[in-house]
C-alpha cells in the first residue's frame, strides 16, 4: 500500500493535488481510537480533496465543533471508555453536519439505534474505501446548503422557494429547517429531512420503502431497508403528538407509509 498523508488534529491539512487555490476544501473530522485508521481516512479522503482532521477521544471532537466545525463527521463507536452512541446524539443536537458511523459494530440492533440517534448512514469495518467515499459523497449532496447551490446556477435570478405547511408544521427546502406550529425550529437530520421532502411533495399518497430509499438515497441507498423504517420513527417522535398513535405519517401494512394532512404552500 502507498503511503497515507498523516493529517494530525490541530494541524493545517495539506492541499490535495490538482485542487485549485480559489477552492476551499470541504472539512472532514474523524474520529477514532485506531491510529491507523484515522491516518488511513485522512490519507484516502485528502487525496479526494478534503482538508482532514484527525482525532482519537471524544472531547477533541466537541472541541473541534466549535473551532473549525467540519461538513461530516466520520465516527467510530467503539472508543475507549466513552460511548460512542452519546457522541453521536450530542453531535446531532447541537450541530448540523453529516455525520456517517464507521465501526466494527455489525449487528443489526447497533445499526438500527446508531441511525435512531441520529446518523445519516452506518459502514462497518471493514469497509472498501471507495464504497465510503462514496456515502460520504451521498451525505454531504443531501445536507449541501442551498445558497451554494444557487450561487452556482447560470440563471440569475434567485429560484422560487418551497415552503410547504401541514397540520401548522412548516418545512422550509432551501433553508432546510422544520419549524413546529409555534414557530420553533425543530432540529432534524439530513436525511430525516429529504424523507419528509418527499413525503410533503406526495400528501396523501402511500409511498413504497423502496420508492422513498430511491428518492432519499439514489444509486447510493443500503442494501437494508430498515433505514426508512428507522427514520420514519424518528420523525414521529419530533412531529407527532403521540408517536405510538400517528396521526400525520401512518404505515399501510404492506405497502409503506402515507403523509396523511393537506400539504399547502407555505407563505
Amino acid at each position: 500500500m502507498a503511503p497515507v498523508a498523516c493529517v494530525k488534529s490541530g494541524l493545517s491539512p495539506s492541499r490535495a493535488p490538482g485542487l485549485p487555490a480559489n477552492v476551499t476544501p470541504l472539512h472532514i473530522a474523524v474520529l477514532d481510537d485506531e491510529a491507523d485508521i484515522t491516518e488511513l481516512l485522512a490519507g484516502y479522503f485528502g487525496s479526494q480533496g478534503y482538508r482532514v482532521t484527525q482525532l482519537h477521544r471524544g472531547r477533541d471532537l466537541l472541541a473541534v465543533m466549535s473551532a473549525d466545525p467540519p461538513a461530516l463527521v466520520l465516527l467510530d463507536l467503539g472508543l475507549p471508555g466513552e460511548d460512542g452512541f452519546a457522541i453521536a446524539r450530542q453531535l446531532r443536537e447541537h450541530h448540523r453536519c453529516g455525520l456517517v458511523i464507521v465501526t466494527g459494530r455489525g449487528d443489526s440492533i447497533d445499526k438500527i439505534v446508531g441511525l435512531e440517534v441520529g446518523a445519516d448512514d452506518y459502514v462497518t469495518k471493514p469497509f472498501d474505501l471507495r464504497e465510503l467515499a462514496a456515502r460520504v459523497k451521498a451525505v454531504l449532496r443531501r445536507i449541501a446548503a442551498a445558497p451554494e447551490t444557487a450561487r452556482e446556477a447560470v440563471a440569475p435570478a434567485p429560484a422560487a422557494r418551497e415552503r410547504f405547511a401541514f397540520a401548522g408544521w412548516t418545512l422550509d427546502i432551501a433553508a432546510r429547517t422544520l419549524h413546529d406550529p409555534s414557530g420553533a425550529e425543530v432540529p432534524v437530520t439530513g436525511g430525516e429531512f429529504d424523507l419528509l421532502g418527499v413525503l410533503v411533495r406526495h400528501p396523501g399518497r402511500v409511498l413504497s420503502r423502496d420508492f422513498l430509499l430511491e428518492r432519499t438515497r439514489g444509486r447510493d441507498a443500503a442494501p437494508f431497508d430498515r433505514t426508512i423504517d428507522v427514520q420514519i420513527g424518528r420523525l414521529r417522535r419530533k412531529i407527532e403528538a403521540d408517536p405510538e398513535r400517528p396521526e400525520l405519517i401512518k404505515s399501510v401494512r404492506g405497502a409503506g407509509y402515507v403523509l396523511v394532512p393537506a400539504v399547502t404552500p407555505a407563505p
